[in-house]
């Protein structure tokens, strides 16, 4: 199914028995905010307005007792225009809940139109940590990964392995350098040393310049501080300059949709972090058949398009136990019932909106190893929740007392 069918096909999805009566304008109406057209289509885009229409499949399924619309739009990677689009929403069209919002600087500019509004910010895959630290909301959730446990579980890896120099390759918005402050933070508080790093545009295609000075620091392990298509392209680049001879290369923010993109040729080695991964268990292949028959390719979904159903298919439940889709009521019941989530395992999501789950960290496979498209990881460690994301003491959000 091409872009422009799946949006006409989810533009407006009744399901389920007519709404209660808490219910504004009798339909709860989804969001899904996101990149459609640039570096995150791919790991979002519409597959993320399919994964929102697979929830409220199930959610119908399961006996929900509202009746769902879903809509979406692209906001270019623009924080003016993810905020206008958000307002709009959230003044004239009765978006109860916005889903998604890749693009940490989106992500926290919608946080501030939303905060201690009516509509729920499932803002799933905006990574920043400051979003359930110091720009935290009661309004808002945050479900598939953030830096912090990114940065955590990666440096706490290669540290591991000898990894005690490092040059980061940061890309120059809002994500990048919360994820590079977050990495840096545990490198240094474990002995570790960072002994270069350089900034890029988002877009990048180009890191030569970058690369060589990566090279000449002589670090033993090169940070990718970025998402793709910037850091596939970095991987590829840093292949041929040789550095993978010499140095570990992590990538920070990476999906199985950029390893099949780059193919596991460029990528074999790379160390990656990642709450799920279509392979792991029985519950995650079923889900990722079912999306990749209605996605069309075999496509398999990423983190980012799973934590998209999880967080909608939560929402939902809670709306329902809450009896109206006023986010005052309904964040808080997702807070208080834990979630057992088939796709990220038993969740709870705390005061400060952030779900905690475990976390995976992931060797890229060698081609010989691989037994077909779209088997790219190894499972090398499945590390608990508590002890991936931050301390809910230590974030600085003005929610916890």
């Amino acid at each position: 199914m091409n872009r422009r069918a799946l949006l006409r096909a989810t533009a407006v999805l009744p399901l389920a028995a007519p709404a209660l009566a808490q219910h504004s304008n009798d339909v709860v109406r989804l969001g899904v905010l996101n990149d459609m057209s640039g570096v995150f289509q791919d790991t979002n885009g519409p597959g993320s307005v399919m994964a929102a229409r697979l929830a409220a499949e199930d959610y119908a399924a399961q006996g929900g007792r509202a009746r769902i619309e879903i809509v979406s739009a692209d906001h270019q990677n623009r924080p003016d225009v993810g905020s206008a689009i958000a307002r709009r929403w959230m003044d004239q069209e009765g978006v109860d809940a916005i889903l998604d919002l890749p693009n940490s600087a989106v992500g926290l500019a919608v946080n501030t139109v939303l905060r201690g509004s009516r509509v729920a910010n499932l803002a799933s895959t905006t990574a920043t940590s400051d979003l359930t630290g110091p720009q935290c909301s009661p309004n808002t959730v945050t479900w598939v990964s953030d830096t912090y446990a990114l940065g955590r579980t990666a440096a706490r890896s290669m540290m591991g392995q000898g990894g005690d120099t490092w040059f980061f390759l940061t890309v120059d918005y809002a994500l990048g350098h919360t994820l590079q402050r977050d990495t840096q933070a545990y490198v240094e508080q474990n002995g570790g040393r960072v002994i270069g790093a350089a900034r890029h545009p988002l877009g990048t295609a180009d890191f030569s310049s970058f690369l060589l000075q990566a090279q000449a620091s002589r670090a033993k392990v090169l940070a990718l501080a970025g998402p793709t298509p910037d850091a596939g392209n970095a991987i590829k680049q840093a292949g041929e300059f040789g550095l993978t001879r010499n140095m570990r290369v992590v990538a920070l923010l990476f999906h199985v949709n950029d390893i099949h993109a780059i193919g596991l040729r460029a990528a074999q080695g790379l160390s990656v972090v990642e709450p799920f991964y279509w392979d792991h268990d029985d519950a995650t292949r079923a889900f990722a058949r079912r999306f990749a028959e209605r996605m069309g390719g075999g496509r398999m979904p990423s983190s980012n398009q799973a934590g998209v159903y999880s967080t909608t298919l939560a929402y939902l439940k809670a709306l329902d136990r809450a009896r109206t889709d006023d986010a005052r009521a309904v964040i808080p019941e997702m807070k208080r019932v834990p979630v057992d989530d088939p796709l990220f395992g038993p969740t709870v999501i705390r005061e400060d909106g952030r779900a905690v789950h475990r976390m995976l960290l992931l060797d890229v496979k060698r081609p010989e190893e691989s037994r077909g498209a779209w088997d790219y990881y190894r499972i090398a460690q499945v590390i608990p929740g508590e002890q991936a994301f931050r301390p809910l003491n230590e974030g600085g959000c003005p929610l916890i007392r």
